[in-house]
C-alpha cells in the first residue's frame, strides 16, 4: 500500500500503526444512525434500506453527517454487512420494525442457488461511495471500510432473519458440515475480493464484524470464527500489503487474549462486556485495542457516562487505543450525550 501524505495528520492511522496518542482518536460504531435527526430526514429518501445503500448520493451524505456534527477521527463507510449475500444472488430486503429478511439456505440445493464468485458490478454503488467519501472528508479524517465476518454473515443466510442465539446456524454447522464449510469459504472468498474493492476505491483501513462469534463453544469459534477471520486477513493482505484491519469478534471472551496475533489483524474491537483493564493487561503486547463504552451509558448520560469515560481512558494510557463503543450507538441516544462525551475525552487532563 501508498502512504498517504496525509497519513501522519491522521491520529487513527497513527494509532493502527502502533503509537499511543492522547487523547485517543475517536469514532463510534453506527455513528451515521437514527439517533441523529439528519438522518432520519435522509433515509426517507430512500424507498428501502438497502436502496438508501446502494444510492451513492445519500450514502455519501450519511456517512458525512456525523464528521459535520461531531468532528470525529474517522469516519465509517455508510452500508450493511448484508450487501453481500445480496451480491451473491440471494434475496434480501429489510422490513420496518423487524429488521433484515433473507431467503434461508437449508439445503444444497439453496446453496447452488448463490453465485459462486461475488457480484462486485452488483456493489459498485458502494465502491462509488467511498470515492466521494474520501474527495469529500477533512484531510484529518480517516475512513474505514467494512464487512461481516462470514459467521455472523452466515447466520443470517442460513436462519433467513436475525436470531437472539443463531440457533438455526449453529444446528445447520453441526449437521451439515461440509455444506457449512463451502457456504464459508464462499463467503470468505466473497469477503477478500469486496474488501479489496473497498481499498482501491479509497479507504484507508477495515473493521471486520462478527458480532455473534460469542455463542459458539471453543472448538467451533475456532472454525467458524477465528480461522475465516485469518483467511480474509491474510488474503486481503496479499493484494494490498500494509492495509490496516480491526477484527471486532463480540462476545469472544478469553479467545480475545491472542486472536489478534492468530489472525493476524492490527487493532481489536472490545465488546461492552470487556475489562478494560484486563484487556491492556492481558491482551497480547502489539495489539492496538479499540472500545469499549457501554451504549447504554452514553444513552444515560451524567455521571454514570462520565465515570466509564474516564475508566476507559486510564486503562489504556501509554497503550496504542482507539475509543469506541463496545457495540453500535443506541437510537435514542440524545445528541447532547454525544457531545459530552467528545468534551471529556479530549480533555488532555
Amino acid at each position: 500500500m501508498i502512504e498517504s501524505p496525509g497519513r501522519a495528520t491522521k491520529k487513527l492511522l497513527r494509532v493502527l500503526d502502533g503509537e499511543a496518542i492522547g487523547p485517543p482518536p475517536v469514532w463510534l460504531m453506527r455513528q451515521a444512525g437514527r439517533y441523529l435527526p439528519e438522518y432520519r430526514a435522509l433515509r426517507t429518501k430512500a424507498a428501502s434500506f438497502l436502496e438508501f445503500c446502494y444510492n451513492p448520493k445519500l450514502a455519501v451524505e450519511a456517512t458525512l453527517q456525523p464528521i459535520e456534527r461531531f468532528g470525529f477521527d474517522a469516519a465509517i463507510l455508510f452500508s450493511d454487512i448484508l450487501v453481500v449475500p445480496d451480491a451473491f444472488g440471494q434475496k434480501v430486503s429489510f422490513e420496518s420494525g423487524h429488521g433484515p429478511r433473507l431467503t434461508p439456505i437449508t439445503d444444497r440445493d439453496d446453496f447452488a442457488k448463490l453465485r459462486e464468485t461475488i457480484d462486485l458490478d452488483r456493489l459498485s454503488p458502494v465502491f462509488e461511495t467511498i470515492t466521494r467519501v474520501k474527495q469529500a472528508l477533512p484531510s484529518h479524517v480517516a475512513l474505514i471500510g467494512f464487512c461481516g465476518a462470514p459467521w455472523t454473515v452466515a447466520s443470517y443466510m442460513i436462519a433467513g432473519h436475525g436470531t437472539p442465539d443463531q440457533m438455526p446456524a449453529r444446528l445447520f454447522a453441526y449437521r451439515h458440515r461440509a455444506l457449512f464449510q463451502d457456504l464459508i469459504d464462499l463467503l470468505v472468498t466473497g469477503s477478500i475480493d469486496y474488501l479489496e474493492q473497498q481499498v482501491v476505491a479509497g479507504v484507508e483501513a477495515v473493521q471486520i464484524f462478527d458480532s455473534w462469534g460469542g455463542v459458539l463453544p471453543a472448538d467451533e469459534f475456532e472454525r467458524w470464527c477465528l480461522q475465516p477471520v485469518k483467511a480474509i486477513i491474510a488474503g486481503l493482505r496479499s493484494r494490498c500489503p500494509g492495509v490496516k484491519v480491526i477484527a471486532f469478534p463480540r462476545g469472544a471472551g478469553s479467545h480475545l487474549v491472542d486472536f489478534a496475533g492468530r489472525t493476524g489483524a492490527d487493532a481489536l474491537g472490545l465488546d461492552t462486556a470487556v475489562v478494560p483493564v484486563w484487556a491492556a493487561e492481558c491482551v497480547e503486547v502489539g495489539t492496538v485495542l479499540q472500545g469499549n463504552l457501554d451504549p447504554l451509558a452514553l444513552l444515560a448520560g451524567g455521571q454514570c457516562l462520565g465515570e466509564a469515560v474516564k475508566q476507559i481512558k486510564t486503562a489504556f494510557v501509554g497503550r496504542p487505543h482507539i475509543f469506541n463503543l463496545g457495540h453500535g450507538i443506541l437510537p435514542e441516544t440524545p445528541i447532547a450525550h454525544v457531545e459530552a462525551l467528545l468534551a471529556q475525552l479530549r480533555e488532555e487532563a
